[in-house]
């Protein structure tokens, strides 16, 4: 199996190579809105899920064979910090190219010093923090038992004052869950605590986890935006610039992306630079294999996986 996938189209950051470091949906949290389906292996404890070599290797395959990549994404099937090997994967790249590094992660494990440590020569961090209060977090979140939220906070605290680089805090609303007044009064509490250089408010766009796990209106979440502070951005249902991307095998790039994540048509045509009716060619195959299957989520549809759950 491949550690890298893509380039793909980030919300953010552009064309992203995604550095994938754990198992599918091994994570500290269940998440009621994730896209990737429900935590398999919930676990709070770091090992080498991937060697550092072989991901080492895979990124330089990838920075070879892709001709535009913006950003070098920690990110993918589960919650990168689990893998001990995280640090010296960050320093090796950086060893090989000035392409700048960015992790995404829940933010859960920064309460220990070496997971701090590890991170501290990326260029982007983006924790999230879902809500503020312990039941709100355990409603959305639906985390591992030995975690606290006042520790995942103070470390999210703590790793702020300490990283050289930028951080940004990503909240997914879920509406039902984490939209009550009281709850986004909290937050925006803890969040003046943490001073990330910017917040990041999603929604659920993508086929949730869980069916209840509901998308906040636009106007809602412009509104919610507006209380957050200027700071405060919203970051879905973004267009992007459609780049010509070399890659060797389109069939197996487009599996990758779809195994990652849902994806849409117009996703993947704007983030390989290949015309709809070539994509729906590989489409149709990757179907007639019993590889992906189509679901509906908010009038898009969307790809996904078929893990035969």
């Amino acid at each position: 199996m491949s550690f890298i996938y893509g380039p793909v189209p980030s919300r953010r950051l552009g064309f992203s190579l995604g550095v994938d470091l754990v198992p599918y949906k091994t994570c500290t949290l269940n998440c009621v809105y994730c896209q990737l389906g429900r935590t398999t292996v919930k676990t709070i404890r770091r090992k080498e899920y991937a060697a550092k070599k072989e991901v080492l290797k895979d990124i330089k395959k990838g920075l070879r064979n892709a001709s535009h990549i913006n950003w070098i994404t920690f990110a993918g099937s589960g919650e990168p910090t689990l893998n001990s090997e995280i640090g010296g994967i960050i320093a090796g790249i950086k060893g090989m190219t000035d392409i700048p590094v960015a992790v995404l992660t829940n933010g859960t494990l920064l309460y220990r010093k070496g997971v701090r440590k590890d991170l501290m020569k990326a260029d982007l961090v983006i924790p999230s923090l879902d809500s503020a209060s312990m039941k709100g977090f355990k409603r959305v979140n639906r985390p591992h038992p030995l975690l606290d939220l006042k520790k995942i906070i103070d470390g999210i605290v703590k790793f702020r004052s300490e990283f050289k680089g930028t951080l940004w805090l990503e909240v997914m609303l879920v509406k039902g869950f984490n939209d009550t007044e009281r709850e986004l009064d909290r937050l925006r509490e803890v969040i003046k605590d943490i001073g990330p250089d910017k917040v990041h408010l999603n929604t659920v766009v993508r086929p949730p986890a869980e069916k209840s796990a509901g998308i906040v209106n636009d106007k809602r979440v412009r509104r919610i935006a507006g209380k957050f502070g200027k700071e405060c951005d919203i970051i879905y249902d973004v267009k992007w610039e459609k780049k010509e991307l070399f890659i060797n095998d389109i069939s197996e790039t487009i599996f990758e992306m779809i195994r990652r994540r849902p994806v849409t048509v117009r996703d993947i045509s704007n983030s390989l630079g290949i015309r709809k009716d070539d994509i729906i060619k590989d489409i149709l195959i990757l179907e007639k294999l019993g590889m992906i299957k189509t679901e509906m989520k908010n009038g898009r549809t969307y790809l996904k996986e078929d893990r035969n759950e």
